[in-house]
């Protein structure tokens, strides 16, 4: 998550949905926000003092922690946006990048549809890396009533159209979103990984972000 008083943005940070490309190509505006530098210092200090304050939220918190943590006049005057993925194809994303930086969170689960099949079997035990790709994307962008509450919601199949929109509503200049932890050993279309079962295994766990976000496992 990225707050900027000065330019009155929030950006949601969903796991796997180009987030982070997005997060480099806006920190330099810290920079340039007079706020930054008390926030850093609060942040710090409470991070120090072990009381939390909403000067630095978390990579990946939800967007009702910030409505929960702000002031509700600031929180409402913000630009809230976020970047959402087709569910099949995060899937296929998350598995590379354990793959290649977390291999032992791979739990002996070497290929896709067994890694696939583990993760979402509600009987493993917790693991963050694993259970944040599989938190739904929905959950992300609503309030404790189940309504959505950002003003702006990109996809990652259009990411750099999507974020110079996002540029336009924040009255900033898009600058040129790096490509970073690109898989260099994936497949291009994720759709080569399932099978029938696999398909409708993601099908079931992600049924509200496929109804809300409108996604399917064969885009028209």
């Amino acid at each position: 998550m990225l707050l900027s008083p000065k330019y009155r943005f929030l950006f949601v940070h969903i796991a796997k949905t180009g987030g982070t490309s997005v997060r480099s190509a806006l920190e330099g505006l810290r920079w340039r926000d007079p706020w930054y530098y008390p926030m850093f210092l609060c942040s710090r200090f409470s991070h120090l003092s072990g009381h939390r304050i909403a000067t630095k939220l978390p990579r990946h918190a939800k967007v009702v922690a910030a409505q929960e943590l702000l002031p509700r006049e600031f929180f409402d005057a913000l630009f809230k946006f976020a970047f959402v993925r087709n569910p099949w194809d995060l899937q296929v994303s998350s598995f590379h990048h354990i793959r290649r930086e977390r291999p032992h969170f791979l739990g002996g689960h070497e290929t896709f549809e067994d890694f696939l099949r583990w993760k979402l079997d509600p009987r493993r035990p917790y693991q963050y890396h694993l259970d944040t790709s599989i938190t739904l994307q929905s959950d992300y962008l609503i309030d404790l009533h189940g309504q959505v509450i950002v003003d702006f919601i990109g996809r990652y199949e259009r990411l750099h159209e999507d974020f110079e929109t996002a540029c336009a509503r924040i009255d900033i200049q898009p600058t040129a979103l790096p490509h970073a932890r690109k898989a260099q050993d994936r497949k291009q279309d994720y759709r080569g990984y399932y099978t029938d079962q696999t398909a409708e295994l993601v099908a079931s766990h992600f049924a509200r972000d496929i109804a809300l976000l409108d996604y399917r496992f064969d885009p028209e």
